[in-house]
């Protein structure tokens, strides 16, 4: 293997660490993220977890 493709497959595989890594977190952050909603005028904001499970 010459030098040049074990460059690029180290790259290659930093790349897909790093995406898999960026999933994992925004997966995460998407879970745990409160949904906030808004309230029509004249009418008080709903409280609680509107989250279905």
């Amino acid at each position: 293997m010459s030098l040049t493709m074990a460059i690029l497959m180290l790259v290659g595989a930093w790349l897909s660490v790093a995406a898999a890594m960026l999933w994992g977190v925004l997966r995460i952050a998407r879970h745990h993220h409160p949904h906030h909603r808004i309230a029509p005028e004249g009418k008080p904001a709903p409280t609680g977890n509107f989250r279905k499970a």
